[in-house]
Protein backbone atom coordinates (compact mmCIF):
# COMPACT_ATOMS: atom_id res chain seq x y z
CA UNK A 1 0.00 0.00 0.00
CA UNK A 2 3.08 2.61 0.99
CA UNK A 3 4.83 1.58 -2.29
CA UNK A 4 1.25 2.36 -4.59
CA UNK A 5 0.82 5.51 -2.54
CA UNK A 6 4.30 7.07 -3.00
CA UNK A 7 3.90 6.21 -6.78
CA UNK A 8 0.80 8.64 -6.75
CA UNK A 9 2.60 10.89 -4.72
CA UNK A 10 5.49 11.22 -6.71
CA UNK A 11 3.61 11.86 -9.82
CA UNK A 12 0.51 13.83 -8.90
CA UNK A 13 1.28 17.01 -8.93
CA UNK A 14 -1.25 19.59 -8.98
CA UNK A 15 -2.18 21.10 -5.63
CA UNK A 16 -6.09 20.60 -6.19
CA UNK A 17 -5.86 16.67 -6.89
CA UNK A 18 -3.18 16.21 -4.12
CA UNK A 19 -5.70 18.06 -1.61
CA UNK A 20 -8.49 16.35 -2.74
CA UNK A 21 -6.38 13.00 -2.61
CA UNK A 22 -5.67 14.07 0.88
CA UNK A 23 -8.96 14.63 1.94
CA UNK A 24 -9.75 10.79 0.46
CA UNK A 25 -6.97 9.59 2.72
CA UNK A 26 -8.14 11.51 6.12
CA UNK A 27 -10.14 8.34 6.86
CA UNK A 28 -7.20 5.94 6.56
CA UNK A 29 -4.48 8.36 8.13
CA UNK A 30 -6.81 8.92 11.23
CA UNK A 31 -7.19 5.39 12.05
CA UNK A 32 -3.59 5.37 12.65
CA UNK A 33 -3.78 8.82 14.45
CA UNK A 34 -5.91 7.48 17.65
CA UNK A 35 -5.16 8.67 20.90
CA UNK A 36 -1.27 6.77 20.84
CA UNK A 37 -0.92 9.23 18.07
CA UNK A 38 1.83 11.47 19.16
CA UNK A 39 4.52 13.19 16.69
CA UNK A 40 7.96 14.75 18.31
CA UNK A 41 8.11 18.31 17.12
CA UNK A 42 11.10 20.52 17.16
CA UNK A 43 11.60 23.97 18.21
CA UNK A 44 14.03 26.42 19.46
CA UNK A 45 14.54 30.16 20.26
CA UNK A 46 13.05 31.09 16.68
CA UNK A 47 10.95 33.88 17.26
CA UNK A 48 8.38 34.62 15.53
CA UNK A 49 8.16 31.09 14.53
CA UNK A 50 9.06 28.99 17.89
CA UNK A 51 10.12 30.90 21.85
CA UNK A 52 9.08 30.39 25.42
CA UNK A 53 7.36 33.34 26.64
CA UNK A 54 6.99 35.27 29.51
CA UNK A 55 5.04 32.68 31.10
CA UNK A 56 7.40 30.19 30.12
CA UNK A 57 5.00 28.50 27.82
CA UNK A 58 6.64 27.57 24.29
CA UNK A 59 4.62 29.48 21.39
CA UNK A 60 4.73 31.23 18.32
CA UNK A 61 3.30 30.27 14.52
CA UNK A 62 4.83 27.42 14.09
CA UNK A 63 4.02 25.81 17.20
CA UNK A 64 0.32 26.91 17.27
CA UNK A 65 0.08 25.84 13.70
CA UNK A 66 1.50 22.62 13.82
CA UNK A 67 -0.75 22.04 17.26
CA UNK A 68 -3.76 22.79 15.67
CA UNK A 69 -3.03 20.88 12.51
CA UNK A 70 -2.69 17.88 14.54
CA UNK A 71 -5.27 18.21 16.86
CA UNK A 72 -7.35 18.22 14.27
CA UNK A 73 -6.17 14.93 13.06
CA UNK A 74 -6.83 13.36 16.17
CA UNK A 75 -3.24 13.43 17.00
CA UNK A 76 -1.00 15.24 20.28
CA UNK A 77 2.48 17.20 19.75
CA UNK A 78 5.37 16.82 22.03
CA UNK A 79 7.46 19.94 21.78
CA UNK A 80 11.30 19.00 21.73
CA UNK A 81 14.04 21.85 21.71
CA UNK A 82 17.45 21.31 19.63
CA UNK A 83 19.45 23.15 17.59
CA UNK A 84 18.83 22.98 13.58
CA UNK A 85 22.13 20.61 12.97
CA UNK A 86 20.93 18.32 15.24
CA UNK A 87 17.26 18.57 14.43
CA UNK A 88 18.09 17.38 10.54
CA UNK A 89 20.27 14.24 12.28
CA UNK A 90 17.35 13.42 14.45
CA UNK A 91 14.65 13.81 11.40
CA UNK A 92 17.25 11.42 9.23
CA UNK A 93 17.48 8.58 12.03
CA UNK A 94 13.64 8.38 12.34
CA UNK A 95 14.11 9.97 16.72
CA UNK A 96 12.26 13.15 15.26
CA UNK A 97 9.00 13.31 13.55
CA UNK A 98 8.74 16.50 12.81
CA UNK A 99 11.14 19.78 11.84
CA UNK A 100 8.71 22.91 10.76
CA UNK A 101 10.37 25.70 8.74
CA UNK A 102 12.51 23.47 6.17
CA UNK A 103 13.01 24.67 2.83
CA UNK A 104 13.02 21.65 0.16
CA UNK A 105 16.17 20.44 -1.39
CA UNK A 106 17.42 17.58 -3.44
CA UNK A 107 19.61 16.41 -0.14
CA UNK A 108 16.97 16.83 2.45
CA UNK A 109 14.55 14.32 -0.38
CA UNK A 110 16.40 11.28 0.48
CA UNK A 111 15.15 11.16 4.39
CA UNK A 112 12.50 13.78 4.48
CA UNK A 113 8.52 13.92 3.33
CA UNK A 114 7.50 18.11 2.55
CA UNK A 115 4.40 19.61 3.03
CA UNK A 116 2.99 22.20 1.01
CA UNK A 117 4.53 25.58 1.39
CA UNK A 118 3.32 27.01 5.14
CA UNK A 119 4.80 30.64 5.16
CA UNK A 120 7.20 32.28 2.70
CA UNK A 121 9.61 34.39 4.44
CA UNK A 122 12.79 35.60 2.16
CA UNK A 123 16.32 35.57 3.43
CA UNK A 124 18.28 37.91 3.90
CA UNK A 125 21.77 39.38 4.76
CA UNK A 126 22.01 41.38 7.39
CA UNK A 127 24.88 43.72 7.99
CA UNK A 128 26.48 46.19 10.74
CA UNK A 129 25.56 49.35 9.12
CA UNK A 130 28.95 50.57 8.70
CA UNK A 131 29.95 47.21 6.35
CA UNK A 132 26.53 47.80 4.78
CA UNK A 133 28.23 50.91 3.21
CA UNK A 134 31.74 49.58 2.59
CA UNK A 135 31.52 46.83 0.73
CA UNK A 136 28.29 47.73 -1.43
CA UNK A 137 26.93 44.34 -1.86
CA UNK A 138 24.40 43.97 -4.54
CA UNK A 139 24.32 40.46 -4.20
CA UNK A 140 25.85 37.21 -2.61
CA UNK A 141 28.71 36.13 -4.67
CA UNK A 142 30.07 39.59 -4.35
CA UNK A 143 31.86 38.65 -1.11
CA UNK A 144 34.24 36.81 -3.61
CA UNK A 145 35.84 39.92 -4.79
CA UNK A 146 35.90 41.51 -1.37
CA UNK A 147 37.47 40.42 2.83
CA UNK A 148 33.74 39.97 3.64
CA UNK A 149 33.35 37.66 6.34
CA UNK A 150 29.77 35.68 6.57
CA UNK A 151 28.68 34.28 9.25
CA UNK A 152 26.42 30.86 8.45
CA UNK A 153 24.52 28.79 10.88
CA UNK A 154 25.52 24.95 10.45
CA UNK A 155 23.79 22.90 7.88
CA UNK A 156 21.44 25.48 7.59
CA UNK A 157 20.28 26.06 3.95
CA UNK A 158 19.62 29.65 2.73
CA UNK A 159 18.65 29.08 -0.77
CA UNK A 160 19.87 26.89 -3.80
CA UNK A 161 21.98 29.85 -4.70
CA UNK A 162 23.81 29.92 -1.11
CA UNK A 163 24.40 25.70 -1.54
CA UNK A 164 25.98 26.34 -4.62
CA UNK A 165 28.42 28.87 -3.45
CA UNK A 166 28.90 26.16 -0.86
CA UNK A 167 30.68 24.03 -3.52
CA UNK A 168 32.91 26.86 -3.89
CA UNK A 169 36.50 26.70 -2.19
CA UNK A 170 36.77 30.36 -2.57
CA UNK A 171 33.25 31.43 -1.15
CA UNK A 172 33.96 28.85 1.76
CA UNK A 173 37.17 31.08 3.03
CA UNK A 174 34.58 33.58 4.06
CA UNK A 175 32.41 31.54 5.99
CA UNK A 176 32.28 31.16 9.85
CA UNK A 177 30.55 28.77 10.96
CA UNK A 178 27.91 29.84 13.90
CA UNK A 179 26.07 27.67 15.97
CA UNK A 180 22.92 29.90 16.37
CA UNK A 181 21.92 33.17 14.85
CA UNK A 182 22.59 34.97 18.64
CA UNK A 183 26.29 34.07 18.49
CA UNK A 184 25.83 35.56 15.60
CA UNK A 185 24.44 38.82 15.88
CA UNK A 186 26.87 39.09 18.78
CA UNK A 187 30.16 38.49 16.61
CA UNK A 188 28.72 41.07 14.11
CA UNK A 189 28.82 43.46 17.30
CA UNK A 190 32.25 42.41 18.66
CA UNK A 191 33.49 42.82 14.80
CA UNK A 192 34.59 39.30 14.53
CA UNK A 193 32.07 38.86 11.22
CA UNK A 194 30.40 41.35 9.00
CA UNK A 195 26.83 39.91 8.40
CA UNK A 196 24.63 37.15 8.86
CA UNK A 197 21.71 35.75 6.97
CA UNK A 198 18.21 35.17 8.57
CA UNK A 199 14.69 34.81 7.89
CA UNK A 200 13.60 38.58 7.37
CA UNK A 201 11.13 38.75 10.25
CA UNK A 202 13.06 36.57 12.23
CA UNK A 203 16.11 38.93 12.01
CA UNK A 204 14.30 42.12 13.04
CA UNK A 205 12.58 41.03 15.88
CA UNK A 206 15.99 39.06 17.40
CA UNK A 207 17.50 42.99 16.69
CA UNK A 208 14.86 44.55 18.56
CA UNK A 209 15.01 42.47 21.60
CA UNK A 210 18.85 42.00 21.66
CA UNK A 211 18.91 45.88 21.04
CA UNK A 212 21.36 45.78 17.76
CA UNK A 213 18.80 47.19 15.61
CA UNK A 214 20.52 50.47 15.71
CA UNK A 215 23.89 48.56 14.80
CA UNK A 216 22.73 46.01 12.10
CA UNK A 217 20.13 46.66 9.48
CA UNK A 218 19.19 44.45 6.49
CA UNK A 219 21.35 44.61 3.34
CA UNK A 220 19.75 44.49 -0.27
CA UNK A 221 20.93 40.65 -0.34
CA UNK A 222 18.62 38.66 -0.48
CA UNK A 223 19.89 35.15 -0.57
CA UNK A 224 16.21 32.87 -0.98
CA UNK A 225 12.51 33.49 -2.05
CA UNK A 226 11.44 29.97 -1.12
CA UNK A 227 8.97 29.10 0.96
CA UNK A 228 8.82 27.19 4.68
CA UNK A 229 7.51 23.68 4.86
CA UNK A 230 7.20 21.10 7.54
CA UNK A 231 9.68 18.32 7.04
CA UNK A 232 8.28 14.83 7.83
CA UNK A 233 10.50 12.12 8.70
CA UNK A 234 10.29 9.02 6.43
CA UNK A 235 10.76 6.92 9.32
CA UNK A 236 8.24 7.71 11.31
CA UNK A 237 5.16 9.31 8.90
CA UNK A 238 3.60 7.99 5.53
CA UNK A 239 2.42 10.11 2.66
CA UNK A 240 -1.06 9.45 3.69
CA UNK A 241 -0.12 11.60 6.47
CA UNK A 242 1.77 14.02 4.73
CA UNK A 243 -1.75 14.74 2.37
CA UNK A 244 -4.26 14.39 5.04
CA UNK A 245 -1.53 17.21 7.07
CA UNK A 246 -1.98 19.19 3.81
CA UNK A 247 -5.57 19.11 3.52
CA UNK A 248 -6.29 20.46 7.18
CA UNK A 249 -3.55 23.19 6.36
CA UNK A 250 -5.97 24.11 3.41
CA UNK A 251 -9.13 24.13 5.03
CA UNK A 252 -7.63 26.48 7.73
CA UNK A 253 -6.12 29.08 5.14
CA UNK A 254 -9.92 28.84 3.45
CA UNK A 255 -11.40 29.68 7.03
CA UNK A 256 -9.40 32.13 8.46
CA UNK A 257 -7.55 30.09 10.86
CA UNK A 258 -4.46 30.26 9.49
CA UNK A 259 -4.80 34.24 9.29
CA UNK A 260 -5.70 34.41 13.35
CA UNK A 261 -2.66 31.95 13.99
CA UNK A 262 -0.57 34.73 11.62
CA UNK A 263 -1.74 37.80 13.15
CA UNK A 264 -1.11 36.50 16.72
CA UNK A 265 2.67 35.80 15.92
CA UNK A 266 4.26 37.51 12.72
CA UNK A 267 4.16 41.46 12.69
CA UNK A 268 2.74 41.88 9.61
CA UNK A 269 -0.76 41.28 7.35
CA UNK A 270 -0.39 37.92 5.49
CA UNK A 271 -1.10 37.34 1.69
CA UNK A 272 -3.14 33.78 1.11
CA UNK A 273 -2.05 34.48 -2.31
CA UNK A 274 1.44 33.82 -0.88
CA UNK A 275 1.45 32.78 2.72
CA UNK A 276 3.65 36.02 3.41
CA UNK A 277 3.91 39.46 4.36
CA UNK A 278 1.75 41.83 1.92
Amino acid sequence: MKIRLKWLFDRVKTPAVLASFGLLLAAISSLSCAATCEKTVRWNNDPPYSSRNAQGVVTGFYVELIQNILQKMGCSMKLVEMPWARALVELEAGRLDILPGALKTEERDRFVLFSRPINSSPNILFMKKSAIEKFQLEKLDDILKTNFRLGAQINVSYGSGFDKLSNNPMFVKHLSQIPNRVNGWKMIEIDHIDGLIADEATGLIELQELKLDSLIAKSKVITSTDSGRVAFSQKTNDISFVLNFNAVLKEMIANGEYVRIWQKHIPCKASLLTLACK
